[in-house]
């Protein structure tokens, strides 16, 4: 059972979710908006070149960038992949999701949303959009309350589990509640996943340009395993350029030459994500969508370092502090770009920040639909459209791994506590990230009031739930289930 108080906050009268949901915004209508939503997954703040990358291009972000909105004090949901993208799909921190950590289930996928939940997807589906995913769920394991059938998607193409998703030329996929078996993967290399997943992609963007859509694309490059095709001819251009370094022989993988040369391969699979956005960004531009068509690049969270990944070689967390799974700024802070022509203005940087959970109430304003007041977020139109921006009081993430860790970002301050597992009210690091965004000085020990300010939303924001026991004396019955890189 949850606890009452997450109840309460979460799942508010079914008069009240659907007044909001029917309801329409006062004032004239109008068209609601076209929303594509492209995720990469463990695509760090600096692993792109319009945020600083220099020894690999990304031509098709880039250009992404320059005809829209750069955002360069954007956080995803936290610092791992399935609660970020749960915070993304109901507009909540991980202080107030149901799905808090990578906890796994046999044979495959992830702790699932539950019946109660209210997605994104569920939200402009009721409003007439066309619904799909395409790429990595983690959400909900098949027959579950969370698979994406049941939480708003009307077609799913791709992962259902995001550890299956680590190898790129799997045995199966999921065609909606379908699985598609692909046995020449189980001795060879017959299907690079990604590519599969594209294709369909891209067809359901042809299929339903001609009425309003919402297209989620959390592709999985360039998360762990560096893997790629035999003839990918980019990854042979890096193997040249870099003076790099192979993995020990033998080493498991299948793919590009066993994935010898990984500084080469994963360049090779952000060329190859790139590649992919540009395809879409063309068509949108090419069959009359760009007006009426808001496209967002973001990424789940920080670097990884798993299967031979090296953040430091690429500085892929921007030089920020900490890659996936840090609290730190590099764990939690992700490139963001919004291009939509004629209502973004081009070549912007903004420096505002915001939050995964903000996306919720922003695609709700652009679907025409009142935005629903028991989430977290904050609709991001006006800092869009170049006009005076809401801000947060305060940003809050949560990590059920390593011992437990928080994060409250407060104007220039932020907190960060380790260990709350063991100690829940245990000494606090504070950064002033206006003058220190790398924070690398601790200067709690100078401002004990901010420090206590921060304690306070932390236990604020953190409403406890028996599934997701974080704190030191909570419920720990839930917290034998194994977790997942």
């Amino acid at each position: 059972m949850k606890n009452i108080a997450l109840t309460l906050f979460l799942f508010p009268s079914l008069l009240q979710v659907v007044a909001a949901l029917a309801q329409q915004k006062a004032g004239p209508s109008r068209q609601p908006t076209n929303i594509i939503l492209i995720v990469a997954d463990d695509l760090g703040y600096g692993d792109l070149g319009c945020y600083g990358q220099k020894k690999f291009t990304t031509p098709n972000i880039d250009k992404l960038a320059a005809t829209g909105m750069q955002f360069t004090q954007f956080y995803s949901g936290t610092t791992v992949c399935a609660p970020s993208r749960a915070s993304l799909m109901t507009g909540l921190h991980t202080g107030h999701t149901a799905i808090r950590g990578n906890r796994g289930f046999k044979p495959e996928g992830q702790f699932p949303l539950p019946d109660s939940a209210l997605t994104i997807a569920a939200v402009l589906k009721k409003a007439g959009y066309a619904t799909g995913a395409f790429g990595k769920w983690g959400m909900g394991y098949p027959g579950s309350s969370g698979e994406p059938l049941k939480q708003g998607i009307q077609r799913f193409y791709g992962y259902n589990c995001q550890s299956q998703a680590h190898n790129y030329f799997p045995d199966h996929l999921w065609d909606n509640d379908r699985r598609v078996e692909f046995p020449g993967n189980i001795t060879s290399d017959s299907l690079y996943s990604p590519d599969k997943i594209h294709s369909e992609a891209m067809k359901f963007l042809q299929e339903n340009s001609r009425k309003p859509f919402f297209l989620f694309l959390p592709y999985t490059l360039p998360h762990a395993k560096l893997e790629l095709p035999h003839d990918d001819s980019v990854y042979n251009h890096y193997v040249k350029a870099y003076d790099d370094i192979p993995t020990p022989p033998g080493a498991p993988s299948k793919g590009v030459i066993k994935g010898v040369y990984p500084h080469a391969a994963f360049a090779a699979m952000v060329s190859r994500l790139d590649r992919y956005v540009g395809e879409v960004y063309r068509y949108v531009q090419q069959n009359g969508l760009a007006e009426n068509t808001l496209i967002i690049f973001t990424s789940d969270n920080g670097p990884h370092r798993e299967d031979h990944g090296d953040p430091e070689f690429f500085n892929s967390n921007g030089g920020l502090r900490g890659i996936k799974r840090d609290m730190y700024e590099g764990g939690i802070r992700v490139p963001f770009i919004a291009s939509w022509k004629g209502k973004i203005k081009a070549g912007v940087k903004n420096e505002q920040p915001a939050a995964w959970w903000d996306l919720f109430p922003t695609f709700q304003e652009l679907a025409n639909i009142m935005v629903w007041k028991q989430i977290d977020g904050i609709s991001i139109i006006p800092a869009l459209t170049g006009k005076p921006q809401r801000a947060h009081n305060y940003f809050y993430w949560e990590f059920h791994e390593q011992g437990g860790k928080q994060a409250v970002r407060w104007g220039k301050w932020k907190g960060v506590r380790l260990n709350v597992s063991k100690e829940a009210d245990g000494p606090m690091e504070l950064y002033d990230l206006a003058a220190d965004p790398a924070e690398k000085n601790n200067i709690a020990a100078a401002h004990p009031e901010i420090v206590k300010q921060i304690a306070a939303y932390m236990q604020e924001a953190h409403v406890p739930d028996a599934q997701w026991p974080l704190l030191a004396g909570e419920n720990k019955a839930n917290s034998s289930v194994g977790l997942e890189r």
